[in-house]
């Protein structure tokens, strides 16, 4: 009989630890904070499609919890349980405006112009038989931002070389941004390059970038689009590029690199001459964002959908809407393997699977270019296609669309 006990005890004790374990981990990857769209009711929240490595356990959420706080009708908190008995944790419920948005898919061009230039290389320069780096010894580094040098603004790269020839070796200030918030001065003094004549600070610098990506949403109202699903970053330091100005143009798509295992495809296309569709106003990590032309705001027949919350996003099957064909895009099934609720990361919330023959027999699944084209499920807009594996070029991470229509909702009210 004891035997029976301590077996059962045993047991018990490991099952309470499992439960305990299970509990702390949900409430890691559990967000803080959650968006119910009006009308909705608060046990209508299902957070248990959140990345327990398939199927999540039922989370439930409880009445308002933190009774010595006076809850608003649109701000309140509520507890998470497990299995409906287990506590994980407390989050804040935000209600808020169901938002209703144009789907993309289009190809679009993207040319920027960084405000102020960007370091994006060291090369030593000898002067004197002797090798040294000016800008290196200053304290720059790889990704900073250069804005001015003795007070005048900085936004070509002809302007740090003119600067950098007429000091004719004496000492430059140069004003730095670094990592888009700290703000320093540096003196970097020029030296003349026996090689290639002339004064050198020993550092490449970058003012523009271009490329593709795909229109993820519109919002109708007044035209401002999303696209893209993450930042423009510089191809060499993988920094933010900062925005100064930049256009948005039409694109036609005039062929594709297959992705294979390891080897990246991607979509290759040609700028239209025309008129630009629009003008770019911010370069975040979770996308660009920007305003249409007048002449580009006719919606035809297109009705808008929409946004889905993100623990309206289940796995299961999905369709994407992407262009790898002249410039009219066409929908693909997916399906959406994982959903991450997590907060770290705010382009990787879900794992997705290109399932449809036809796309992977033209692009071999997902390729560059593709980033931004949105993901449909249930009639809402879900997401938008953010990153590709490399060795599986069928599979990617998206976005919450939830995430890029925040961030331009808090754009059109600045």
């Amino acid at each position: 009989m004891k035997k029976i006990y301590r077996i059962f005890a045993g047991a018990l004790s490991a099952l309470m630890i499992s439960a305990l374990s299970l509990s702390l981990y949900a409430g890691q990857i559990l967000p803080d904070c959650v968006y119910l769209a009006e009308g909705q009711e608060v046990e209508e929240l299902d957070l248990s499609a959140a990345s327990f490595s398939g199927s999540g356990p039922a989370i439930t959420v409880g009445a308002p919890v933190r009774q010595e706080v006076e809850a608003e009708p649109d701000r309140f908190p509520v507890g998470l349980r497990m299995f409906g008995a287990i506590s994980v944790k407390d989050i804040l419920v935000q209600v808020v405006p169901r938002e209703y948005v144009l789907p993309g898919g289009s190809p679009f061009g993207i040319k920027m112009f960084t405000d102020g230039v960007m370091v994006v290389g060291m090369t030593d320069v000898v002067n004197g038989g002797e090798t040294c780096n000016p800008a290196k010894e200053a304290g720059l580094r790889l990704g900073d931002v250069i804005t001015r040098i003795n007070g005048k603004r900085m936004s070509t790269n002809e302007d740090v070389a003119a600067m950098v020839e007429k000091s004719g070796g004496s000492p430059l200030t140069v004003q730095v941004l670094r990592e888009g918030c700290e703000s320093f001065e540096a003196s970097v003094n020029p030296v003349r390059s026996d090689d290639a004549g002339g004064y050198r600070a020993g550092m490449w610098v970058r003012d523009s970038s271009a490329g593709i990506g795909t229109m993820t949403f519109i919002d109708p109202e007044n035209g401002c689009f999303a696209g893209l699903g993450h930042g423009v970053c510089d191809i060499d330091t993988v920094n933010l590029m900062p925005l100064s100005s930049g256009e948005a143009v039409d694109v036609v798509i005039t062929g594709v690199t297959r992705g294979s295992s390891g080897s990246p495809g991607e979509l290759r296309g040609a700028f239209s001459e025309t008129r630009p569709m629009g003008i770019l106003l911010k370069n975040d990590p979770t996308g660009v964002y920007g305003q249409l032309n007048p002449a580009s705001m006719d919606w035809g027949n297109a009705s808008p959908v929409p946004v889905a919350m993100r623990q309206e996003v289940k796995p299961g099957k999905a369709h994407i809407r992407t262009t790898v064909d002249g410039s009219q895009p066409e929908e693909y099934e997916i399906s959406i393997e994982r959903v991450n609720f997590s907060e770290g990361n705010p382009t990787r919330n879900m794992v997705i699977r290109v399932t449809d023959s036809r796309l992977i027999a033209k692009t071999g699944g997902i390729v560059q270019g593709m980033s931004g084209s949105p993901i449909l499920q249930n009639g809402k807009l879900v997401g938008a296609v953010t990153h590709v594996f490399v060795n599986d070029p069928t599979r990617g991470y998206g976005i919450f669309a939830e995430n890029m229509e925040q961030c331009l909702s808090s754009l059109s009210a600045s």
